[in-house]
């Protein structure tokens, strides 16, 4: 499907790895510039070297912390009309919330909710006077099914869910949509963090781990970034404009509601 997108220009936030670089790459082969963004310069080029071999499109590569004002500066730097930005940010890690002292859940709440706005902010106007934005939030499956030891992280982007539903709302007039894709189990440098800290309170070892987790899939297996770019693509594809406000949850089927 031509996602009707080629020429426009993307910010894709911790896109040196995992499920952020499977974004990027579904949006340089729809023809999109991509601006990717990491912390380590090394990885971050490297990612952008693959991306442009791979796709020919034009990558940007701004190596810096999206948390912080420089970073976002540099981002908008490097690209200053974004048509699409794909928001996305580490997590608080596992931690039972009787160890979350106050700074710790203020920087959580920061991080998971507090930047992705102030990113928003300083993109979403243009987007509405170029009749042009597609913003796609990556959260977390946890939004809809909190998980014990992630209470942090899905405190947070809840609240930015909530935060945007009403945002979204008011700019879907002028083709701009926000909507966030909630991952479950993906095959990341996170999940296997995530996995090992299971194993060692387990004392089991990482593949035990690893196959019980998948086992509580009805999928029976962990998903593939790749899938998760597919679907952020075409959330920023001219074909979804009327998509906005939304949550669209890929866990391979563990959240057991209907809705």
């Amino acid at each position: 499907m031509d996602l009707g997108i080629a020429g426009r220009k993307a910010i894709v936030c911790a896109s040196s790895r995992g499920l952020g670089k499977a974004c990027a790459f579904r949006l340089a082969e729809a023809g999109v510039e991509v601006t990717v963004n990491g912390l380590d310069p090394q990885r971050l080029e490297a990612t952008a070297a693959e991306l442009r071999k791979s796709t020919g499109a034009k990558i940007n590569a701004v190596a810096a912390n999206v948390a912080t004002a420089e970073g976002q500066a540099a981002l908008f730097a490097a690209c200053p009309e974004p048509d699409i930005l794909v928001v996305n940010n580490a997590g608080p890690p596992f931690r039972d919330f009787r160890e979350l002292d106050r700074q710790k859940m203020v920087d959580g709440v920061i991080g998971n909710m507090v930047v992705p706005i102030e990113i928003i902010q300083k993109a979403i106007d243009g987007m509405i006077a170029r009749k042009f934005g597609r913003i796609v939030n990556i959260t977390s499956g946890s939004v809809k099914m909190p998980l014990v030891g992630l209470d942090l992280s899905s405190g947070a982007r809840a609240g930015l869910t909530a935060f945007l539903g009403g945002v979204a709302r008011s700019v879907a007039q002028h083709n701009v949509t926000i909507n966030f894709l909630l991952p479950g189990p993906f095959d990341t440098d996170r999940l296997r963090s995530n996995n090992e800290i299971t194993a060692k309170k387990q004392g089991i070892t990482l593949e035990q781990a690893e196959k019980a987790r998948a086992a509580a899939v009805p999928a029976r297996r962990f998903g593939q970034p790749d899938e998760f770019g597919a679907a952020c693509a075409f959330l920023c594809s001219s074909h979804a404009g009327f998509i906005t406000g939304q949550n669209v949850l890929m866990d391979g089927g563990i959240f057991p509601g209907a809705f």
